[in-house]
């Protein structure tokens, strides 16, 4: 008699009724509940087969066909949405061909857009299907915190090229000073950039690390001043070296005088007074390209040219004066 209370009861629940029962929100059950409802659904699916196998057939094509409607829509949307993407990407890119970009900013910007274009169309086309997304949602929180936990140098350098890449502190092409190393960059990605030594080697700077530090750059203004230090023994005729020195200066052409923005006329001046000698400040103003060339010319025409004037370089001596006590 228990038995077919129990069938009675389980005909007398519709199917809109079944249809309100599994849309309500529930509470997380344990497994056991789980599986007790799904043989109580299988159960049930085996007595409507018995007992109306025909409307069974009928529920189920509905079913089949409304999960095949959204299946389609879900589809469409995806190859709309891709497609959009596509025309994105291209006006992005002739954009910043028009502007004249720097390609690590524009390569950057077109993957980060695309990246998150297509995240967001991959949730809605599994929402279309009928997937609860928040789940997703909470799923790709979870797995992104876990990867930057895991990832946390890196992320830490992602952000530092974000840096690097929007204050521009430097560019592919400027000679820089950083972390120890000097050389001229060659390449800007978004963890790490890369410069080549005066002795060709090639240096990966980490760009966390690289835009927290200091960062010297000598390729952002045109024009850059020499400073030397010539030391010449005592005894020397101070003004007769000063005028020396700025002859040598002023016979090079390619040393910037007062007449150039941001240079100023070339200046020599007695610097200190050492135990062993005197030094004298000699600066002069050239453009960037010329630097290292001027630096060198003038190392060799103060060399030669002095001691011809009777003016001669200091250098670690002992003066030792003997008596004799006879």
């Amino acid at each position: 008699m228990r038995i077919i209370f129990v069938l009675l009861r389980r005909k007398t629940i519709t199917q809109e009724n079944m249809y309100l029962l599994q849309s309500t929100p529930t509470p997380e059950i344990p497994l056991t509940e789980i599986n007790d409802s799904i043989k109580a659904h299988a159960e049930n699916a085996i007595q409507q087969l018995q007992t109306n196998p025909q409307g069974y057939f009928i529920d189920l094509g509905h079913q089949a066909l409304m999960f095949g409607i959204k299946v389609l829509v879900a589809l469409l949307i995806y190859f709309i949405g891709a497609w959009l993407i596509r025309r994105i990407k291209k006006m992005q890119q002739r954009r910043f061909e028009r502007r004249k970009t720097d390609p690590t900013v524009a390569s950057f910007v077109m993957s980060a857009t695309s990246f998150g274009l297509s995240l967001l169309l991959i949730i809605i086309t599994i929402g279309t299907l009928g997937v609860d997304t928040s789940s997703l949602a909470a799923l790709l929180a979870a797995g992104g915190m876990a990867l930057g936990m895991a990832l946390s140098g890196t992320v830490q350098n992602f952000a530092g090229g974000i840096m690097i890449l929007v204050f521009r502190p430097f560019k592919v092409g400027d000679w820089i000073a950083a972390q120890g190393f000097a050389g001229t960059v060659t390449s800007v990605s978004i963890v790490s950039t890369k410069i080549k030594t005066i002795d060709n080697r090639e240096v990966v700077l980490p760009n966390g690390a690289l835009s927290n530090g200091v960062i010297d750059n000598y390729s952002t203004l045109p024009i850059r001043r020499i400073d030397m230090v010539v030391s010449v023994a005592y005894g020397t005729d101070a003004q007769q070296c000063i005028d020396l020195l700025l002859q040598i200066l002023k016979d090079d052409s390619r040393i910037l005088t007062s007449s150039t923005e941001g240079a100023s006329d070339p200046f020599v001046a007695l610097k200190t007074l050492n135990a062993s000698d005197i030094s004298f400040a000699v600066r002069a103003f050239v453009r960037n390209e010329d630097f290292w060339d001027v630096t060198f010319q003038l190392n060799k025409r103060i060399y030669t040219e002095l001691p011809q004037h009777g003016i001669n370089f200091a250098y670690p001596h002992v003066d030792v004066t003997l008596q004799n006590k006879s």
